[in-house]
């Protein structure tokens, strides 16, 4: 089966930057995930999976990150470039917005969270959660692009599939987050599980509850339009100049995180 290096994990549509694409099927020990494509990116091979499914019918809570993740691991992929919507918690941030997080806050509640259930026992550092090397890669591209980016975020992953209370949103403020989403964790971890590199580039669709007289998911859907083609353009080139060797601390997560 064809290899790649690299991997977007976004909605449907990103499919659309690959050339030459073709779809696949692959089982895992975890179940089955979307169907990838697989085709290239400025010559280098890349996968794309649609994260909610081809046709968005999985909803953030049941998605099957681990299937997901190990399905990507297992076809060679070392890179993940993840694409999340996310909801304004930050007053200074403002829809059509470009965030790249360098920190998260969980608050999932029933998602499978590690590859690590049984012995050894495996605690992977997460003080950096994101693969720095990648995150100054797609700062640097946004900027060079024109694009106003904010280089540091903290992203609140809830569980979904409801919208946050207004009162949440506020305590979440107080908790020092900026921006807030239904995806995105427990990806980031399980990558890192892999020694995988993993970085999120976010687009803000919406104020969060409480700052909006109201959020509907169509609103969401119709603005995300408008954003997602500068978030094609910054992950092109910024595939292009990635360099073929890892130079990051994700090459080596797994190094000392057991006990054995």
């Amino acid at each position: 089966m064809k290899k790649a290096k690299i991997a977007i994990i976004g909605g449907t549509g990103f499919e659309n930057l690959l050339e030459k694409a073709r779809q696949i099927r692959l089982g895992t020990p975890y179940g089955i995930p979307p169907p990838l494509h697989i085709g290239k990116i400025c010559g280098k091979n890349v996968i794309f999976l649609p994260r909610h499914d081809p046709d968005h019918s999985v909803p953030p809570h049941r998605i099957n990150y681990r299937a997901n993740i190990y399905a990507l691991y297992t076809l060679g992929v070392q890179r993940i470039l993840a694409t999340n919507a996310v909801g304004a918690i930050n007053l200074n941030f403002k829809p059509s917005d470009i965030v790249v997080p360098h920190d998260f806050v969980d608050l999932t509640k029933h998602r499978s969270a590690t590859f690590y259930d049984e012995p050894p026992v495996t605690h992977i550092d997460v003080s950096q959660p994101y693969c720095p090397e990648i995150r100054k890669l797609l700062i640097e591209t946004a900027k060079k692009l024109g694009f106003h980016v904010w280089d540091k975020a903290v992203i609140v992953c809830t569980e979904g599939p409801r919208y946050e209370t207004p009162a949440e949103i506020k305590m979440f403020r107080r908790l020092g987050c900026d921006v807030v989403g239904m995806t995105g964790i427990p990806e980031s971890v399980l990558a890192r599980e892999l020694e995988m590199c993993y970085t999120s580039i976010c687009y803000v669709s919406n104020m969060a509850a409480g700052m909006q007289k109201r959020l509907t998911a169509l609103d969401v859907s119709k603005f995300s339009k408008s954003v997602v083609p500068k978030i094609e353009q910054i992950l092109i080139e910024t595939i292009r100049i990635l360099p073929s060797e890892r130079n990051c601390p994700c090459v080596n997560a797994l190094k000392d995180a057991r006990f054995e």
